[in-house]
């Protein structure tokens, strides 16, 4: 298939490297700032544009994977080339572009993708949905060819997907950040923190979270858990976070799940 990708960010990198991977040819790469498109393109060796109007029509597909808010506008640009055309959002329903052209569709990898970070696109996640049948089928096909997970998941079920990704990737992320930054008061190496962040992660791949759930929350270890509030005494917006994480714990215990 001929492939044009619309962006130039992590998405959109990971994705043009995985199409090509999978015997797919990437005509162009879009992006309002031609160095970027360019450094893209030169990797899939497609041709970098920064002007809508310069796409070529030959295209079969247009990958938009830009920010949600763009989403729209873009398709608006894109529908009278009449292709089939995807947007890359967790969290944008797909009557976004199917109400301004029917040939539309999403793919949303489930991932966390950095530029500087290769992942193994065969076993990202892919979430599918389309219009109609045909259509679903199509880009079913289609994300098969760059990934052994594929899924028919609608926009309803993908928002929630989305919501719970943040819950299990972004927000941990920053706890992580929270953590780095007290160990470095005492200038202590994060790296000695390094094997538990992995051995938790590890865990839950072979178990629900709530049956390896470890700390002074789910002991209801009080007098340790007044000595850390203690000691973020100069940190309230922490100790409001220890709290209602420690809260939630206890909760999740005492219920169960």
């Amino acid at each position: 298939m001929r492939i044009t990708i619309i962006g130039s960010g992590n998405v959109a990198t990971h994705l043009a490297a995985a199409f090509k991977n999978g015997g797919h040819r990437i005509v162009q790469v879009y992006s309002r700032e031609i160095q970027n498109a360019a450094l893209l393109a030169y990797h899939v060796k497609a041709e970098a544009i920064d002007r809508l109007q310069d796409i070529d029509p030959e295209t079969d597909l247009f990958v938009i994977a830009v920010k949600d808010d763009a989403i729209f506008s873009l398709g608006l640009s894109l529908a009278p080339y009449k292709k089939l055309t995807v947007h890359t959002s967790g969290a944008t329903a797909l009557t976004v572009l199917s109400s301004i052209m029917p040939n539309s569709g999403v793919l949303y990898p489930l991932q966390t993708l950095s530029k500087n970070k290769e992942v193994d696109f065969l076993n990202v996640p892919l979430c599918i949905e389309g219009p109609d049948e045909q259509t679903t089928r199509i880009l079913e096909q289609l994300a098969q060819t760059i990934s052994n997970k594929v899924y028919r998941i609608n926009s309803a079920q993908r928002k929630v997907l989305h919501l719970a990704a943040v819950f299990a990737c972004n927000f941990p992320n920053y706890l992580y950040e929270v953590a780095r930054r007290l160990l470095d008061k005492q200038n202590i190496d994060f790296e000695l923190i390094r094997p538990l962040i992995l051995e938790t992660a590890q865990k839950v791949q072979e178990n629900l979270p709530v049956e390896v759930q470890t700390g002074p929350a789910v002991r209801n270890d009080e007098n340790t858990m007044k000595m850390h509030l203690q000691m973020l005494q100069d940190e309230p917006g922490l100790q409001m976070i220890y709290e209602l994480l420690s809260q939630g714990i206890i909760k999740n215990t005492k219920d169960g799940h």
